[in-house]
């Protein structure tokens, strides 16, 4: 069959460095750190007091109260950023689409935490009679955002979720590109978010010591591709994609971004929280985008890596860079965005996403901040774009994420020419 073309037309972002999609863009180029304490609770008995938190975020400067009070925070972020999304689309506008060709993909790798922990605490504290919030199950499910942006809007085209821990917003960009590429939808919401700064959100990582504990220093906390990295940092937040097919998108007039090329999914199949240490699953899921795009590896200008600044991942990921693309390896810039926002989790692939449009768009590369010394484990010939943005024609931009399980997501997006 004809695969149609899909356009992005439409950004988002509430992150812990810019609540909306500029000035995230912004305070990336400019290597600015999310990280500082944790204000959200008290964190000061736990092995790590600090992360990225999105920063003096009031829902009721978006919903009325009683509407904020059906969402948990997840869902708040989801909807906060498909609203920007869908205004910079112009999808807002009624009549401009039929609403039984748009659908919405969100993901989210925990869902509803803050909830769960709220309603079961609640009980727990209590007289033992179950006195549990009608919303709770609603509020704490991963699929709800998808389905409040639908219900928001009118959307009535396909309307899921994709969980694939830290994949997941990048599984569900893939399942929209591919949708719209067979015809299934014109337009999609797509993307992710996560609210899982939270005691049992923190409590677990640092039980299974995936996160920094670096209290003294926490601006510096997310040193990916570094000798001394100790962990991720964790982030929140959301990131909103509007996925459109080319034809639809030129007949109504939108501004496009850049076009989305290709998708590469695989499974490590090697453990359950770490990656494949040669980067086997990585290398399968780039050559996958790429073979789907129908570029050559020569074309890819730019890669914003899963770099979660983890001791295992960060010298994994380098690997199977080197791997696949051999000397054109050099060639690329690499760079890890989550040096500044953190590691968002579900949501993570989204922004990312975002990111890597803004570079292609922009042909500037945000950098890799809080390299301090150079890890003899990886091969420091590959630019990783440390410490300061750099300029460069961006034609062609990659983005790898991968999550808990094995879960290996890879997407291209190219400047979009006629």
């Amino acid at each position: 069959m004809d695969l149609r073309r899909v356009v992005v037309t439409g950004l988002g972002a509430i992150t812990p460095i810019g609540k909306n999609a500029d000035d995230y863009w912004q305070a990336l180029i400019n290597g600015v750190s999310g990280a500082a304490e944790i204000v959200k609770f008290d964190a000061s008995k736990f092995k790590t007091r600090f992360a990225c938190e999105v920063k003096n975020f009031n829902a009721e400067d978006y919903f009325d109260r009683k509407e904020a009070r059906k969402y948990d925070l997840y869902t708040h972020y989801g909807i906060v950023s498909s609203d920007e999304a869908i205004k910079d689309a112009g999808l807002d506008v009624e009549g401009v689409v039929d609403k039984t060709r748009v659908g919405v993909i969100w993901a989210s790798g925990i869902g509803g935490l803050d909830t769960l922990i709220y309603e079961v605490s609640g009980y727990l504290k209590g007289d033992g009679v179950p006195r549990y919030n009608p919303f709770f199950i609603p509020k704490m499910i991963a699929d709800i955002t998808a389905g409040h942006i639908s219900i928001r809007y009118g959307f009535m085209g396909p309307n899921f979720a994709t969980v694939s821990a830290c994949a997941s917003s990048a599984n569900a960009l893939a399942d929209a590109f591919m949708y719209i590429r067979m015809g299934k939808a014109d337009v999609f919401v797509t993307g992710g978010s996560e609210a899982a700064i939270n005691p049992a959100g923190v409590g677990g990582f640092n039980a299974m010591h995936a996160i920094s504990t670096r209290n003294d220093d926490p601006l510096t906390a997310s040193r990916p591709f570094d000798k001394d990295r100790d962990g991720f940092v964790m982030g929140e937040g959301g990131g909103a994609l509007v996925f459109e097919e080319l034809e639809h998108a030129l007949r109504r007039g939108a501004k496009i971004y850049a076009e989305v090329a290709g998708a590469g999914l695989s499974g490590d199949a090697h453990h359950m929280t770490a990656p494949h240490p040669e980067g086997l699953g990585a290398i399968l899921a780039m050559k996958a985008a790429l073979e789907d795009s129908g570029l050559k590896k020569e074309q890819i200008d730019h890669i914003n890596t899963h770099g979660t600044s983890t001791p295992a991942g960060d010298i994994a990921e380098p690997k199977a860079i080197l791997s696949f693309f051999q000397d054109h390896a050099f060639n690329i810039n690499i760079n890890s965005t989550k040096s500044m926002t953190g590691h968002l989790l579900g949501a993570a692939g989204a922004i990312e996403a975002i990111a890597c449009l803004l570079a292609v768009k922009n042909d500037i590369v945000p950098p890799t901040i809080n390299h301090f010394t150079d890890d003899p484990d990886i091969d420091n010939r590959l630019n990783f774009t440390f410490n300061k943005a750099q300029k460069r024609k961006v034609d062609v931009a990659l983005t790898n994420t991968f999550g808990f399980g094995g879960h290996n997501a890879s997407l291209i997006f190219k400047k979009y020419q006629p």
